[in-house]
């Protein structure tokens, strides 16, 4: 709304109240304010910077020309407080120097990273009394600006931080900021807009005036003050009649154009360089404005017009409308000469990226040297972690590029950059245009694979496999692309494609028919093949577990356990390769061994969060919430999925959501959270069916096979189960019946379904046959107790996998559930002493897990056993909040506030706010107590 008048806004100016007063309390938030342009949204916004006191205000405006420079919008916004940013962690200090160009970026930097380091500026600078952080246009602001903010946004609970945004009223920026609170502006009410007009005019406008302007106008204050000042005083205060039509829309414009049309020149030549330049930055117009020969004082016809405010940090209009009707009035030859211009100073300036936006804007038909500068000012935006800006700028580089195949080339990394910016859409686009101007075949490889990783992270898994098998058949040399299509057919479930690309990796130039695994000296294909290249590292390794998973998937335990033994056994403790330790993961799986899978999967995420890896931590949180909940440490898996859904969310990673929310609907199964699991299970399969992600639907049926069997509806968790083992490819994985075959023993054997649980068994016995861990020993001891035609069989068994889980860190739900049935078979054998002690046993560790249905049975049984037991207490840490127990278990383990802020994507103050709320719901008082506590959890 033009000038300060704010009339009519009471319900708006409450809505900004509270926010700034949750800032000056400290409890920070955002909200949005939509409006058609001339609503007054930036009225509203200076109407709440200017009342703001004591709390400090940062400031920062949208602008068309800078919208695809990444982290222009950023830069205006931070750069009062950049000097705090000494006081980040050292990733994200490092991310946000980048970004901001106050350093060089490092050598990894991800969009997650920066806006961590964001979220940590903005809070370091809300010290001591509050931060309001105003943002103006946002509909025009940089996407790199826009999502490192909206990050923030979110995240905004534990800090005296408010984020207050206006933006136009577009499908666009609905979706965009869908997830913030919202207060809509719309047009003034008549009694309103009388108010208005009158504090603009100076003339009482008649009470028909005003209703037939706010009719004519739906209240909008540009509209309404635009179309006043076309009235005599006259016709306001309704002395004399009111023109009909009144000059609304096409003729405010007109009206514009008729200011503009008076003007000299030199002053349209200044303002049109001012309207392109979009910053308003008066060193720029004006060094611009000189190579066009127009002096500065061209400026002062513009000023006395009332068209735009020159002073010496900036030159603004007074309405973007103003700015659009210079642009309209200038011709094309105007417009190129008045970018050139800028061009040729922003060149000066050292501002390369804004020359390449100038002369790219400036260009008629393609032109190499112009497209190369804009692909060099692409990746200087990726670099930093504006992938989503880069991509943008990668294909107007590519629309000017003259040459086909370096054309296909820009098209191939704009589809790169937009997937890693959150923007699959755009990379979708981008890869079919590279698609047809690529000829060369190693880029239709290139292009092959990225359509495949495109289709396993957020498609059709079935599909992805398709792709990249076919790929594989053009580049047979590609060790890379069979490795991904190993990766698509085990999340499709598809065993007979995993044998397939086992023989295939068998049958690669370079690998021995007996040890291909282990001859990094032999290249992987010939010069005179496609995608031949020498062996790297880390391929000797993968070889290996392809082809010994392969061997493991067509039945050739022979020659495929060796194999994954000798992988494994090259992997190191201090590996820090993500990659390699989830590929180990996946070989201990097919072994049989959960718990070294567990120890890998739990490994590669702590190896992506140390590395800033934040790009692919949705997917290796994936594994590292399963390996958790493996581990008998369900609270943490719970943790760990629910940012994982947060991150896969924000990325656009639909499939690896898929994941988290199977685990999820897990973790509330062990619980009994019946209602809950339910719904995260049927999320997770309304995607992972039609996306044919078998590996993801068996987990989340399987959850649902969970609660039944811990509710005690046996029959039902017994058909689940069976439904389970026997769904193909798409539907469900043979790693999942694998990891389900011991509750299908149980579940069978306490169903009655004596065939069922020997086959179930018979199952568990086959794949763990070469399995060297206690664990395995355990399930299989447990599971023949289960079956067990006598009490005392069974107790012998039972105590024989209680021995094999001894020692185990991990195995605190095998042991409950072993301590469970074992207290059942003593109490039937009428050994009641030893059968209290067992139950008693399995009652507090179920306690510990959270396991509520599971401690309910056990308690009953105890109670059938003679003893009273009271009500079932509940676990300290089921108190925590799933981010405050993520926070703990990292300072348990030694690491610091900034250390935890750093792996966490979240500010030093962040983790203090959740610390300050942890210590008092554990009845503690200090870190040291931390570590007591949660060292014993373990």
């Amino acid at each position: 709304m033009p000038g300060d008048a704010i009339a009519g806004r009471q319900a708006e100016i409450a809505a900004v109240t509270a926010l700034l007063d949750g800032v000056r309390s400290g409890t920070g938030g955002a909200l949005v304010v939509p409006g058609e342009p001339g609503v007054g949204k930036s009225a509203l916004l200076r109407h709440a910077a200017g009342r703001t006191a004591p709390a400090r205000v940062l400031r920062a405006t949208g602008a068309e020309p800078e919208s695809g420079l990444a982290f222009a919008a950023l830069h205006q916004l931070l750069r009062p407080v950049a000097g705090l940013t000494d006081a980040l962690p050292e990733p994200q200090r490092d991310a946000v120097h980048g970004a901001l160009g106050l350093a060089a970026p490092p050598a990894e930097s991800d969009r997650f990273l920066v806006a961590a380091g964001v979220l940590s500026l903005l809070e370091e600078a809300s010290r001591p009394h509050g931060l309001l952080c105003v943002v103006d246009d946002f509909h025009w602001a940089d996407r790199a600006s826009a999502d490192a903010l909206l990050f923030a946004a979110r995240r905004l609970e534990a800090g005296a931080v408010g984020l207050l945004i206006a933006t136009r009223d577009t499908p666009a920026t609905r979706h965009t900021l869908r997830d913030l609170p919202q207060r809509p502006l719309a047009g003034l009410d008549a009694g309103a807009a009388a108010t208005a007009l009158a504090s603009w005019t100076g003339t009482e406008p008649s009470p028909r005036a005003a209703a037939r302007l706010t009719e004519a106008t739906g209240g909008n204050p540009l509209a309404l003050r635009e179309t006043a000042e076309l009235l005599t005083p006259g016709q306001l205060s309704g002395r004399e009649p009111l023109p009909d039509p009144l000059p609304l829309g096409d003729r405010i414009a007109a009206a514009y154009e008729d200011r503009l049309a008076a003007l000299p020149d030199a002053t349209r030549r200044m303002l049109l360089v001012a309207a392109l330049d979009g910053r308003g930055d008066p060193g720029a117009i004006l060094a611009a404005a000189a190579r066009l020969d127009v002096p500065g004082h061209a400026l002062e016809p513009a000023e006395a017009a009332g068209l735009i405010e020159a002073g010496p940090t900036a030159i603004t209009f007074r309405h973007p409308l103003v700015r659009s009707a210079v642009q309209a009035a200038a011709g094309p030859p105007e417009r190129r000469a008045a970018h050139e211009a800028l061009a040729a100073a922003h060149g000066d300036a050292g501002e390369a990226d804004r020359r390449a936006a100038h002369l790219a804007a400036a260009a008629v038909g393609p032109d190499e040297t112009v497209a190369a500068a804009l692909s060099a000012a692409a990746e200087r935006a990726r670099a930093r972690g504006g992938h989503a800006d880069a991509a943008d700028v990668l294909t107007r580089a590519a629309q000017l590029t003259p040459e086909p195949h370096a054309r296909a080339r820009r098209l191939t990394d704009a589809a790169t950059a937009a997937w890693l910016g959150g923007r699959p859409g755009q990379a979708h686009s981008a890869l079919a245009a590279a698609h047809e101007h690529a000829t060369d075949p190693a880029l239709l490889t290139e292009l092959a694979q990225l359509r495949g990783r495109f289709a396993l992270n957020s498609g059709d898994a079935a599909d992805a496999l398709r792709i990249f098998l076919d790929a594989a058949d053009r580049a047979p040399g590609r060790l890379a692309l069979l490795a991904d299509a190993a990766e698509a057919a085990a999340c499709v479930g598809d065993t007979e494609a995993g044998a397939l690309i086992g023989r295939r990796v068998d049958a690669l130039p370079g690998a021995g028919p007996e040890e291909p695994a282990f001859r990094p000296e032999q290249p992987d294909a010939g010069p005179d093949q496609p995608g031949a290249r020498s062996e790297q590292p880390g391929d000797a390794f993968l070889r290996a577990v392809l082809a010994g998973c392969g061997a493991l998937e067509a039945g050739d335990r022979d020659r495929g356990v060796p194999l994954l033994r000798s992988a494994l056994a090259a992997v190191e403790d201090t590996a820090d390769d993500a990659a390699a330790l989830l590929w180990a993961a996946a070989a201990a799986s097919l072994l049989g061994e959960s718990d070294a899978a567990a120890g890998y999967g739990a490994r590669a995420g702590s190896v992506a969060r140390m590395s800033s890896l934040a790009g692919t931590l949705p997917v290796v949180l994936e594994n590292a919430a399963t390996a958790e909940r493996m581990n008998s440490r369900f609270a943490h898996s719970e943790a760990l999925s629910t940012e994982g859904l947060a991150l896969a969310r924000e990325a656009g990673l639909t499939n690896s959501a898929a994941a988290h929310l199977a685990n999820l609907a897990v973790c509330a199964a062990v619980r009994g959270q019946e209602d809950l699991c339910r719904t995260r299970a049927q999320e997770a399969l309304a995607i992972a069916i039609p996306h044919r992600l078998g590996l993801r639907a068996g987990v989340a049926s399987y959850a649902l096979g969970m609660l039944d069997l811990g509710l005690g509806r046996f029959d039902l968790a017994h058909r689940r189960l069976t439904a389970l083992a026997a769904a193909g490819p798409g539907a469900g994985s043979p790693v999942v019946a694998w990891g389900s075959a011991a509750d299908r023993v149980e579940a069978a054997a306490a169903a009655g379904d004596e065939p069922a649980a020997h086959g179930a068994l018979a199952f568990l016995e086959q794949w763990s046959a070469h399995a060297a861990s206690g664990r395995e020993r355990a399930r299989l001891a447990r599971c023949r107790a289960l079956v067990a035609a006598d009490d005392g069989e069974a107790v012998t068994r039972l105590e024989e996998a209680l021995h094999h889980l001894a020692g185990d860190p991990g195995a605190d739900w095998d042991q409950a559930r072993t301590a469970l049935l074992l207290g059942e078979r003593l109490r039937r054998a009428r050994r009641i002493a030893e059968a209290r002690d067992r139950l008693r046993d399995a009652v507090e560790a179920f306690r510990r897990l959270g396991a509520g249905p599971w401690e309910q049975r056990a308690r009953g049984e105890l109670r059938a056993a003679g003893e009273s037991t009271g009500p079932a207490g509940p676990d300290a840490l089921a108190a925590l909040t799933p981010q405050e127990l993520r926070i703990a278990r990292l300072v348990a383990d030694g690491a610091s506030n900034k250390d935890v802020a750093a792996r966490l994507f979240l500010s030093p103050r962040t983790v203090e706010y959740h610390l300050y709320k942890v210590y008092p719901k554990l009845g503690i008082s200090s870190r040291a107590d931390l570590v007591r506590l949660l060292g014993r959890d373990r």
